[in-house]
Parts: C-alpha cells; structure tokens; sequence
C-alpha cells in the first residue's frame, strides 16, 4: 500500500485535442504503421516479416482474433496498422538485457508506466528477483525451472497454485500447459477471456450448445445486413473494415450500437485500392444508433417486440429447432416503453428505424465485442442478441449468424485446448483416457476468484503464460497487493510490463520467443496452431532470427517447468513434446473434439474448420437439445443527479494493455491519455470547461468510492449522462465485486462516477466544498496516492 504512482514518460503539456475526430479510417494508417514499423525493426526486418503476416506461409498477427480471407483471396499486405504496430513491438531491435535490470532497481521499474517499460524493448535471458532483493538478476534455465519446482512441490495443496494464460499463446503450448496443471493436480487456469468474452462464453453455451460464432468469414460477405454492437472494428478489429466494404458492395447494410460515434464506422478509406486512396472510400454505417451506456438489453428487445408485432418471425425455425419461444414472446408483448426509451436514451424513432432494417433483411450477422461483455447485465444481453436472431431463424443458415468477435489471437484456441477452470467432464474424461491419470474434477479460480484467493493467502505461486494479469485486472490497488502477497510469481514475456513489477516474495521472468521468430527447438525447423474468431485452425511460422539465442519456446518453458515439478509422473512424455510439436497435435486429435487428425490438417493452406452444429446443421447440444429462448427483465441503470456513467476502452494507439504510443488519432487525441470524454451539454450541466483538470471518483452501491487524478476534460460526441476513458488508468475504479452475474467477468463498462475539479484549478471560495466531496470512503484503497503531473491542452 502506499506505493507512488508511475511517472509520465512524456511532457504532457504538449498533449493536443486535434479536433478530428471523425476522420475516415483507412489511408494514414499506412503511413503511421509503416513508420512505427521502420522505427522499430529497420528497412530488411519491416519487409521480411510484414510480407509474412497473415500468410499461409508466414505467422499469424499477434494482435486481434479477426479471421483471414481464404487463401486465394489475401492480399500481398494482409495486414492492419494496429498489426503493423504489434509486429514491430515483437520485432522491435531494441534489447533489455542484464545491464538494463542492473541499472534499474525495481522501485525506479514500479515508478514506470507500462508504455515507458513496453518501450524498452525484447527481454534477453531469464531474470530472477530474490526475496528481499532490489535488482532482477539473470539466472540459468535449469535454475529458474528448479526454483519453480521448489516453490510447487512446497505447497500444501496444487490449488494453491494459479496457472494464467493471455489469448496469444499458441494451441500447441496451451495444451501441454493445461495438461501439466491438471497432472500437478489443480484446475486453476483463469485466462483473459475471464475479463473479455465469458460472458458470451457463458450465455450462448446456454442457449445453442456453444460459446462461440456460428459464421464463416463467407457468410459476413454474403449477409443482408451486419449488426455492430459495443464494437470498436476501427482500432480494435481494423481488418474488419475491409470485410465490411466488400459486404457492402454485394448489398449488404451496416447497424452500429454504440454510445460513441467511431470513425472507423463512419467511412472508410482502404488503402488497398484506388477509390481508398484517392476517392471518399466507402460510408460504413448506414445507421447509428447512440445508445446510452448499458442500454443495449432493452433496445434488442424492443426491436424484437417490433418484430413480433410486426410479424417478421420465422415460424418453422421456431416451431423446429427452439424451446422457449412463447415464454419470451409474452414477456415481450407487455415490454415498457417507458423503460425501454429511459434504458437506451433513444427515441422510439430510431429504435423502430433499426427494427426496419432488420426486418427487412433475410440474412443478418449480429457481430458485438466488450462493450456487450463487460456490464452485470453482459450474458442476459447476449442471450437476447440470440433471442433476436431465433426469431428470425438467422443461424445455421449462408450470410447469417452471431458473430462475438474475439479481441486477442488465439484467446479462443486456448478455451478449445482446455484452458479453462471450468472444463466439461467429457474433456477431463479424454485427458484420463489418453495419458492415464485423474485430472481434478472441481471447478478452478477464474481471474475474478485468483485475485481474491492470493488476496485471502488461498493462492501462495502465480504463474503467468504470457500477458499483463496485473494492468489487465480490475480494482488495481487490490490486485497489486494481492499479487505481493505471493511466494512466487513466475511471468512468460517478450518485453517488461507492469506486472513485472509487482511481485510476488520472489519473482521470475522467463523470456519467450515471439511468434514472429524461428523456432528451431529440438533442432527442427517448428510450427504452431492457431484459431481465430470463426473456429478456423491453422499454422504459424515465424521467419526471423530470434531477438536472442537465450530465448525459448512456451511449448519448450512448458515441457521443461513439467519436467522439473512432476518429473516422470504418470509417463507424459514431456522431452518428446518438447523437441516435436507434432507429438502434441496428435494429442491433440485424440484428446480435444472436433480435431481428428489434426497435424495433417493443418498441413493444408488455410487449415481447416472446426465442427459447430448450431452453424452445421442447425442442430443445438443444450439442455433442451435445442436452441433456447430465454426471458430476461428489461432494466434502467438508475444514475444520481450530477453523475455520470463511464465506460473503459483503448485508445486507438493501444492493443489491450500494451500502449504503443499516446495518441487517439480518430478520437482528435494527441500526445497524452489521461482524457475523460464528455457530451458537451454535460459539461454545461455539470460546470466543466473543456480542458479543465478534474479527478474521476467512482460510487458503489456499497458507499465506497475509488479515485484515479487527473484527467482532462474533452468535449466528445457521447449520448448525455456517459462518459469514456482509457483503461488500464481507469481500472482502479471498478472495484472486484463488480462483474457480471453468470459469468463473473469484471464490469469495466457502466460505471457511476463524478468528475471533481481538481483544487489546484477551483477558485479559492469553492475550494472548501470541492475537497469535501474528495473525502475517502471504506474501499477507496491509495489511488490518491498514484498521481502523476497534470495534462495541459496545447
């Protein structure tokens, strides 16, 4: 506790509100991400690895999960800026090596921010901090693999141990690593889907027997209509824009849900051909609907109940292949308008105007991402989004479907390879088969349920393959201290990141090759799986030289830390995994459904489909063997007089955690990230000047508050009543208790806050009642400690 804040890495008074903030997407990402790239990896390095990304032939984007066109249809550049930026984060020649960690002690490291350590560039050998230590220092592998024995065979019990996993690690690690925690004896393995899609993990395995899309990429190109909800394609999924244009020149329209009017769905100008470059590219959203924060519940079931008044239902579908439907139908019937237009903000106009279009459409694809994910409402939203697609029998058939778009690469192979504290029986029953041991059958901690059980002293070891658990979590201050709690913790990493950090008694860092480097482990030349939004699986194979000849392999880290904790135990031939990942892909087949001879298929260009039955044939593995209908209250978020409701999101120079740079180009942003976006009639309500410095405080229903300093007003086009910042600042706001019901996701969106002028920036007289209502309530922890130097417009 009491720790001081990172310092800012740049002057911020040079921080600038450009003003262009709905400017099309597409053309000057070549230049930005061409740059970036020469910046970081020079002229040889830029070609050799971007030519290879997103190739048959090449490696797959380490950033987001949007799938790839088939094999005949990809582009030379099959790539985005944001794909750019995180290849040049990888590739970057720049080298932290024991002289970087010697010169830096790890109370100057904690005082960083994550981009200033992210910037430092590619870990070269592993590093250990002993307890009591000031300084990482290198250690050999076979020790850090020993010293991560000790500590596991030290404990009381395996569950006090938690196995973590980013969405970037490959198919073939993240099976060997669930193996060799459930051989260790624990099904703790929380991951990032924990904190991103669970709840549409949780909501559509409920009602059509799988959490995932029911779409091919074809089908997108083929729909009548594409419904966007909570969804950012312009920076978080940008390779989705060229998808989205060649829709809408087969006919296709565009729907946008969302509070803040993105400019990657206002126009596009593709880079990749002539009327991009030189033309007005193509308008994406033929509407928008400005919902209000958390209001999306409600607005798909008015829409559904326009539909059903209306009569656009499909009648065989329904009576064929679901349960449920007159249940909801009632419910329907009696909808509140009243609620219904208070929940949304919309008019009943543009709600019936929505509802034309999809009544007007045979074929729609309902695409959404974490601004339907990340509320306490999240999975009763995503079941409606189902409601609404049943009632038009848009699943299982070509150009319709839902579509959750994943926003970390290989987040859902990691699911499909096991990595889940909550496997399925039928999973832990092929795991006994084929290696001949009794995996555990209770349930492991999520990401919510870790942080609380290192906080509880439950959980002394924390291992983490890959990722920033500590920036990527909510209720920071808790988090952090939970994490110090900790014996030993372990992170899988390429460069330094915050959660380096914040330690564990002991601490390791084992540095990873990247996907965009040879991996010659066991002296041949190795490839690894990976599947993307749409169930498709194929291979990666990075060409470059790696950043270091100390790195290794996940798959290689995996093997060799099994090696070291349980050794010989039950005949898991982990050397042999090691030195040939084809001896873990034919595992693979036998083990994980829907992967039968799954080494040959990823020969083939492309890979290949895994199976879905809703999408296949319109067949639904649910308790009811059928798809469900399912009836969820209609709600109205109550905000207090003089709040507002903050939602979390990345600016567009950021991937999840990682911060590539510190603008928001389509947002006007330049040079600094602690903004808080504003409607313009609020900051007249409300006494804000644009510019002005105010501290965000957090309310709960519990009266305590949490306070993040520091942040400058703009003026954005938001619905009234909502606000937006950039995570991780924020995250300290959302305390650990506020998350999903069903999923236990953490709600990063529909926070009630204030915004407080700062006292430094009130006249004298008003001074007194500003401090007032700064006063700290139980839960607050030391944000207020974790300040920074103030922003300034330019």
């Amino acid at each position: 506790m009491g720790r001081k804040a990172p310092t800012t890495d740049v002057d911020e008074a040079d921080l600038e509100v450009t003003g262009a903030k709905h400017a099309a997407a597409g053309t000057t990402a070549v230049a930005v991400s061409m740059k970036r790239a020469l910046e970081q990896m020079g002229v040889s390095r830029t070609a050799r690895t971007l030519l290879k990304l997103n190739q048959t032939d090449g490696f797959d984007c380490q950033g987001c999960a949007w799938p790839d066109p088939s094999p005949e249809h990809r582009h030379t550049a099959e790539f985005c800026e944001n794909g750019a930026k995180a290849v040049a984060e990888e590739a970057t020649l720049r080298r932290v090596g024991r002289e970087f960690f010697a010169a830096h002690p790890i109370e100057e490291l904690h005082d960083r921010t994550d981009y200033w350590l992210g910037q430092q560039g590619r870990i070269t050998e592993p590093m250990v901090l002993r307890a009591g230590a000031t300084h990482y220092e290198p250690i050999s592998w076979d020790d850090a693999f020993a010293l991560i024995g000790t500590h596991l065979n030290a404990l009381d019990s395996p569950d006090e141990a938690i196995f973590y996993t980013s969405g970037k690690t490959s198919n073939e690690a993240a099976f060997a690593y669930q193996l060799f925690v459930r051989a260790f004896g624990t099904n703790n393995l929380p991951d990032c889907s924990n904190m991103c899609h669970e709840s549409t993990s949780v909501g559509l395995a409920e009602v059509i027997g799988i959490g995932k899309a029911s779409v091919t990429f074809d089908d997108v190109l083929s729909a009548d209509l594409i419904v966007i909800a909570g969804q950012n394609p312009g920076t978080n999924h940008p390779r989705m824009l060229t998808a989205l244009e060649e829709a809408k020149q087969n006919g296709a329209k565009v729907l946008a849900i969302n509070p803040l009017k993105e400019a990657g769905l206002v126009r596009f100008k593709n880079p990749q051909n002539v009327r991009g470059v030189v033309g007005n590219g193509t308008e994406m959203a033929d509407l928008h609907l400005p919902v209000r924060i958390n209001g999306d519940l409600a607005l798909f079931q008015a829409i559904s109940s326009l539909l059903l008044e209306w009569g656009h239902v499909d009648h065989d579908f329904i009576g064929q292949h679901t349960h449920g439907f007159e249940e909801w139908a009632e419910h329907l019937r009696a909808l509140d308008w009243d609620l219904v237009l208070r929940s949304t903000g919309l008019a009943r106009a543009e709600i019936e105007e929505a509802a034309r279009m999809i009544a007007a459409s045979e074929k729609t694809v309902y695409c959404w991402a974490m601004g339907i994910t990340q509320h306490r409402n999240a999975v009763a939203t995503v079941k409606e989004i189902a409601n609404l697609s049943f009632l038009q029998g848009n699943i299982g058939k070509p150009g319709a479907g839902l579509f959750p778009v994943r926003g970390h690469s290989n987040v859902q192979g990691d699911r499909t390879m096991g990595i889940w504290e909550r496997a399925p029986g039928h999973f832990l029953d092929a795991l006994h088969d084929e290696f001949g041991f009794e995996p555990p059958r209770e349930h492991g901690y999520d990401a919510v349920a870790a942080v609380k059980a290192l906080r509880d002293g439950k959980a002394k070891v924390f291992f983490a393959m890959g990722g920033n658990f500590t920036s990527a979590m909510s209720d920071t201050s808790v988090t952090e201290d939970a994490m110090r709690r900790a014996e030993l913790t372990v992170h899988v990493s390429t460069k330094p990141n915050r959660s380096h950090v914040v330690h564990g008694r002991e601490a390791l860092i084992l540095p990873a090759l990247g996907r965009s480097e040879k991996d010659l482990t066991g002296g041949i030349a190795q490839r690894v799986t990976v599947e993307d939004s749409l169930c498709s699986v194929h291979a990666s194979q990075g060409p470059l030289k790696p950043a270091s000849k100390h790195l290794r392999s996940e798959v290689d880290i995996v093997c060799s830390m099994a090696l070291a904790t349980i050794g010989s135990r039950y005949d898991i031939p982990w050397a042999a995994f090691r030195d040939d990942y084809s001896e873990i892909r034919r595992r693979i087949a036998r083990v994980v459904p829907g992967c039968a001879g799954y080494d040959e298929k990823v020969d083939k260009p492309g890979g290949f489909m895994l199976p879905h039955p809703p999408r296949d044939t319109r067949t639904f593995p649910t308790a009811k063997d059928r798809a469900i209908f399912t009836v969820s209250p209609t709600e109205v978020l109550h905000v207090p007089e003089g709040r507002l409701l903050l939602q979390t999101m990345r600016s567009h120079d950021q991937f999840n955690t990682t911060i590539y740079g510190l603008d928001d180009r389509y947002r006007g942003i330049k040079n600094g990230r602690r903004v808080v976006f504003v409607n313009p009639d609020d900051m007249v309500s409300l006494h804000l000047d644009e510019g002005q410095l105010v501290d965000i405080v957090s309310e709960w229903e519990d009266g305590s508050e949490r306070m993040v300093p520091r942040f400058r007003v703009v003026s954005y086009d938001t619905p009234r009543g909502c606000t937006g910042a950039y995570y991780p600042e924020t995250n300290p706001l959302v305390p650990l208790d506020s998350k999903a019901d069903g999923s236990n996701q953490p709600a990063f969106k529909s926070v009630i806050v204030r915004l407080v002028a700062r006292p430094d920036e009130v006249p004298q007289h008003e001074r007194a009642h500003t401090m007032a209502e700064r006063t700290t309530s139980a839960g607050r922890g030391d944000e207020q400690k974790r300040q920074v130097e103030p922003l300034h417009l330019a």
